[in-house]
C-alpha cells in the first residue's frame, strides 16, 4: 500500500462562478450583513427594552426560529438535485425555473441564509438573552444573577443548537421538496411585484398619453 505522499493526488476545484463575480458577491454580502445586523439589533433592543419578560422570551424564541428556518433553507438548496427540476421546468411547473436558479446559485443562497441571517439571528438572540438576564436579575444577589445568566444562556444555546441539528436532518432528507417550495414562494412574490410594477407603468403611460393629448389640443 503506497503512502499518500508517494503519489501526487490532484483534485479539481468546484466551479462556483467567475472570480470577479464572487469578489463582488463577497463585498455585497459583507455590506448586507453589516446593515442587517445593525438594523435588527437596534429594532430588537427597542422592542425588548419596553416589553415584558414574557414578550422578551417569545421574541427570542421567534428570532431563534427564524435562524433555524433559514438554516434549513440554505442547507436544502445546497443539497438539492437539479435533475428533477429540469423536467419540471420543461413542463412549465410554477416555480421550477426559480428553483433551478436557486440551486445553481447555492453558494450565494447558503451564504445569505446560513451565514448572514443565521449568524445575525444568533447574535440578536444572545443580545436579547443578555437583556432578559439584566431585567430578571434586578434587585437580586450576585449569585442569583449569575445563575439566571447561565440558565438563560444555556436555554438559548440548547434551543439554537438542537433546533439547527434537527433542521439539518429535515433539510437533507427533504432537500428537493423544500427547495421547490422556496422557489414557488419566491416566484409568487416576484410575479406579484411584476404585476404591481406593470400596473404602475400602465398608469404612468396612460397619464403621459392624456397629458400629450391635452397639450396637443391646447396647441391647436
Amino acid at each position: 500500500m503506497k503512502l499518500l505522499n508517494e503519489r501526487k493526488v490532484r483534485f479539481k476545484k468546484n466551479l462556483v462562478g467567475e472570480k470577479e463575480k464572487n469578489k463582488k458577491w463577497i463585498i455585497l454580502i459583507t455590506l448586507i450583513s453589516f446593515l442587517m445586523s445593525v438594523f435588527f439589533l437596534a429594532v430588537s433592543e427597542l422592542i425588548l427594552q419596553s416589553a415584558s419578560s414574557f414578550i422578551a422570551f417569545v421574541t427570542v424564541f421567534v428570532i431563534i426560529l427564524i435562524g433555524i428556518v433559514f438554516d434549513i433553507i440554505g442547507i436544502a438548496i445546497t443539497a438539492a438535485d437539479e435533475a428533477p427540476f429540469h423536467a419540471m421546468a420543461s413542463r412549465k411547473y410554477f416555480g421550477a425555473r426559480r428553483t433551478l436558479k436557486l440551486i445553481r446559485n447555492a453558494n450565494k443562497v447558503s451564504s445569505f441564509c446560513n451565514d448572514v441571517v443565521g449568524d445575525i439571528c444568533g447574535i440578536i438572540s444572545g443580545t436579547a438573552g443578555a437583556l432578559i438576564v439584566v431585567r430578571i436579575s434586578q434587585a437580586k444577589s450576585m449569585m442569583e444573577s449569575l445563575l439566571y445568566g447561565l440558565l438563560v444562556s444555556g436555554i438559548i444555546a440548547a434551543i439554537t443548537v438542537g433546533g439547527k441539528a434537527m433542521g439539518k436532518t429535515i433539510a437533507i432528507s427533504n432537500s428537493n421538496y423544500i427547495a421547490y417550495r422556496v422557489g414557488v414562494v419566491l416566484e409568487f412574490v416576484n410575479s406579484k411585484i411584476k404585476i404591481e410594477l406593470s400596473k404602475d407603468e400602465n398608469r404612468n403611460n396612460n397619464n403621459k398619453k392624456k397629458r400629450g393629448n391635452k397639450t396637443g389640443r391646447n396647441s391647436r
